[in-house]
């Protein structure tokens, strides 16, 4: 056994991990890495990135760039043209993102779970934004993005985003170890709520960036920020922004997770399984037939 492999599988180890992730100065830490990830310099940056390699097995053979100014440009880099392709039917959600699925099913008079055992429900998620909502009875997908993984995001299906709801919030990790420790964790970290309309029908689906400890930024492209930890701006933007399916809408800057719940009537993909991994592009849900005009 190698000692990478030996330190792999000492920090694997659960007690050890969410002592190491979890029991620190969140904010402080993500604070301290998101200033340390900015800085412009090559140098710091592969020195950086060469551990970060090591303990995660980073793959960067399918980035466009592989030489970064900052460890910043590593966290959100582009991949090379043509290595997402997309599902042709215009009837089916694709994953926003690449990712491993979590937790998956039906929603039950608003209550979903984040692990076996720890249930929450919409309105600790999304606060007032959830009664009478649409995904009450629907379905909703977990899907975490590590840290080693690609961290920008896509639009699942031809839409229209209408609205994004930021909710301030902690940085615990979100890490399968910490969903089966802390209760409703996404509900406490940062988070937003991007209300979309997908499809000819123009279903009522949410997308919910979580972001998490380190970095714990989200980069949306409709409004033209940053949504982070110390972000004071308004809390409910209106935006009107189209996005054709596969384009990109934003980014986190480390990894993290997206939740996406749905109407009643959507279905899960096949591929879909807990512990599965995917990539953007892939076949997620598959939409409700839309009623037949009257004759």
């Amino acid at each position: 056994m190698t000692i990478r492999t030996r330190l792999q599988k000492i920090f694997a180890q659960e007690d050890l991990n969410f002592l190491l992730t979890n029991r620190i100065p969140r904010l402080a830490a993500t604070h301290f890495v998101g200033w340390l990830s900015h800085i412009r310099s090559p140098l710091l940056a592969r020195c950086l990135i060469g551990p970060w390699r090591w303990f995660s097995g980073l793959d960067l053979s399918e980035a466009r760039n592989t030489r970064f100014d900052s460890l910043h440009d590593c966290f959100i880099r582009e991949l090379k043209p043509g290595l997402r392709p997309l599902d042709p039917d215009p009837d089916v959600m694709v994953s926003p993102c690449d990712g491993i699925v979590g937790a998956f099913g039906e929603v039950k008079n608003g209550q979903v779970f984040q692990a076996k055992g720890f249930a929450y429900t919409l309105t600790d998620l999304l606060g007032d934004k959830a009664p009478n909502s649409p995904w009450q009875d629907g379905v909703y997908l977990t899907i975490r993005i590590t840290s080693a993984m690609y961290h920008r995001f896509h639009a699942p299906a031809d839409l229209r985003m209408h609205r994004v709801d930021y909710f301030n919030g902690d940085t615990w990790n979100v890490n399968p170890i910490a969903l089966k420790r802390v209760e409703k964790l996404f509900c406490k970290n940062e988070r937003a709520l991007l209300s979309v309309e997908v499809g000819a029908a123009a279903h009522p689906v949410a997308l919910v960036p979580v972001a998490a400890i380190l970095v714990a930024s989200i980069r949306l492209h409709a409004i033209d920020t940053v949504l982070h930890t110390r972000y004071t701006g308004p809390h409910t933007i209106a935006c009107e922004a189209r996005y054709e399916k596969g384009q990109e809408m934003g980014w986190f800057e480390h990894g993290s997770t997206i939740l996406v719940f749905a109407p009643k009537g959507f279905s899960f993909a096949p591929s879909v399984q807990e512990g599965a991994q995917i990539r953007m592009g892939q076949a997620l849900l598959r939409m409700p037939p839309s009623p037949q005009a009257p004759l």
